[in-house]
């Protein structure tokens, strides 16, 4: 991949290279990103203003205690304090947690404790919820509080005081390429989530793939959809534009296909990188909406994080006159790995082809690379820099996931004679919904805490705008009965204990969990059970 100047002198440093670096490059004044509040309120912010707030935040986090190697969540809303408090503890050499801002209180403690994350920034609601998981959380220290203007007793902090009292003076050490900057979560084989390490280093390939397949440039407006939760959300609404003086639009608020149109317009966006899910609700629109926008300045869409079906490119070109290009890669690979991008032509329903840099191919159970066009485990070969480098607390699964030089990626594919690829579903149970990744152990643990619950099952199944939800068989636990109120009261609870994206969306009663001789869970007997839950949509894997 073309070399992008990115790593001057040594200095990897993600939030130096983001802020002080296009600051010495001449680029202080331009516009970093502009700030859409949920009321439509617009707030424009320099690279020299997010020079100096993420200075603030690094001086303000070193006074807090905070040192080279330690682990900070960063549980707030999408908002200018999450881009200047993320940078800033980048800047210290702090590896920072974005866990989405809806995570319950539960399953964020379960990931604080993973990580030995020595502090939090966060609101007050959520400090509040955390303060009574203390004792199981032996090293945190710090809770800072975003909404109190007062330090208060055993570790809580305002984080407003402290930055108040903060230099903007600040000068990041030269870091490594090999020390950790971001940690994300993905599902994995246990109730627990599995915390992914990532490196400073990552920004060359971030920063390149940025440039040469989503055609980022200066001097044009980019709109990344991703929340911060998800690796696309760092990756692409953080690392990639900054790391290459790219102005980006951010907005507070939620999906509305008018609201998010009326941004398109108004802002006069050039790139914008969103889901296939948003693709999908889209069509369900009047078609005579879309007419009354003008975007002309929109020269590019980018698909993400779910297979792009060939219905929702084919309803982009006709009502939007515009192809999406789709790009894949995982919390694993850090950055984009497969894609389609302008220059190459688009094959209606694939992933495209490998990025420079990267080397996939199809293997069988033996590990042994099969013919095109013949469906098997889709494997990239190691060693490209944003690739991760740990799975904290799980280091045997990372080695069973990236042995022999190559990286399982627990997706089904196969390679056309021309060099395309074409995802065929998860190979494992990972239910992959609107494009965030849940894990259906976790999903049962959650529903194995109810009292009413004596057994369940989570499963993906087919839906027709997020691809794929979460579907609950329950055994219920007498004297307790199957109702109406049950399913919504654990479809809360759920949502309560992890998040509302891993609430079950479908919950079907049942006397028994069809299980095979193994004692596993027959999804085969579910399906022959329940087969409206499986009809209305051609899944890829269905077709590979």
């Amino acid at each position: 991949m073309a070399d992008v100047d990115l790593v001057r002198d040594g200095q990897h440093n993600i939030g130096h290279i983001c802020t002080r670096q296009q600051c010495d490059r001449g680029n202080g004044d331009r516009l970093a990103f502009r700030w859409i509040a949920p009321d439509l309120t617009r707030t424009d912010y320099t690279f020299g203003d997010l020079e100096r707030h993420s200075n603030l935040y690094a001086n303000a986090l070193r006074s807090a205690g905070f040192r080279t190697g330690d682990v900070l969540f960063i549980h707030l809303p999408k908002t200018p304090e999450l881009f200047f408090s993320v940078l800033g503890a980048l800047k210290l050499g702090v590896a920072v947690s974005t866990p989405f801002s809806r995570l319950g209180e539960t399953a964020l403690a379960e990931r604080m404790a993973n990580t030995t994350a020595k502090g939090i920034l966060t609101k007050r609601r959520v400090a509040r919820q955390l303060a009574g998981l203390r004792s199981a959380l032996p090293s945190l220290a710090r809770l800072l509080v975003t909404d109190i203007d007062q330090h208060q007793a055993d570790g809580v902090l305002s984080a407003k005081a402290l930055v108040r009292e903060a230099s903007p003076e600040f000068l990041a050490d030269r870091t490594d390429e090999s020390a950790p900057s971001f940690i994300h979560f993905t599902p994995g084989p246990t109730a627990q989530a599995r915390a992914v390490v990532h490196v400073h280093g990552a920004v060359r390939h971030i920063g390149a793939t940025s440039r040469e397949v989503l055609r980022l440039k200066p001097g044009e407006l980019f709109w990344c959809t991703s929340d911060h939760g998800w690796v696309t959300g760092t990756s692409y609404g953080i690392v990639g534009p900054w790391s290459l003086g790219v102005s980006q639009v951010h907005f507070g608020g939620g999906y509305t296909a008018e609201g998010w149109f009326g941004i398109l317009e108004r802002e006069q966006v050039s790139v914008w990188y969103t889901s296939p899910s948003v693709i999908r609700m889209l069509m369900r629109e009047d078609p005579g909406l879309f007419a009354g926008f003008d975007l002309t300045r929109l020269q590019h869409v980018f698909g993400v994080g779910e297979w792009l079906d060939p219905e929702a490119l084919a309803w982009s070109r006709r009502v939007l006159g515009r192809d999406v290009y789709d790009t894949y890669f995982q919390t694993e690979t850090g950055g984009i790995v497969i894609a389609n991008r302008p220059g190459l032509p688009i094959r209606p329903g694939s992933m495209g082809q490998p990025v420079d840099g990267i080397e996939a191919c199809v293997v069988d159970d033996a590990g042994s690379v099969v013919p095109a066009n013949v469906a098997g485990r889709l494997t990239l070969r190691t060693g490209w820099p944003s690739m991760c480098v740990d799975y904290l607390g799980d280091s045997a699964g990372y080695r069973e996931k990236f042995r022999g030089g190559r990286y399982d990626t627990g997706d089904a594919a196969r390679r056309d004679d021309d060099g395309y690829f074409w995802f065929g579903g998860r190979n494992d149970d990972i239910v992959n919904t609107a494009g965030h990744l849940v894990g259906p152990s976790e999903v049962e643990s959650a529903l194995l805490e109810c009292p009413e619950v004596a057994e369940c099952a989570a499963v993906r199944v087919p839906d027709a705008v997020f691809l794929e939800k979460v579907a609950a068989f329950i055994v219920v636990k007498p004297p307790h009965a199957p109702s109406d109120d049950l399913e919504l009261d654990l479809k809360v609870r759920v949502s309560r204990r992890l998040s509302p994206i891993e609430a079950p969306q479908e919950v079907r009663f049942v006397d028994a969990i069809p299980r095979d001789e193994d004692g596993r869970v027959s999804r085969e007997a579910i399906r022959a059970r329940f087969p409206e839950l499986y009809a209305g949509r051609v899944l890829p894997w269905e077709t590979c």
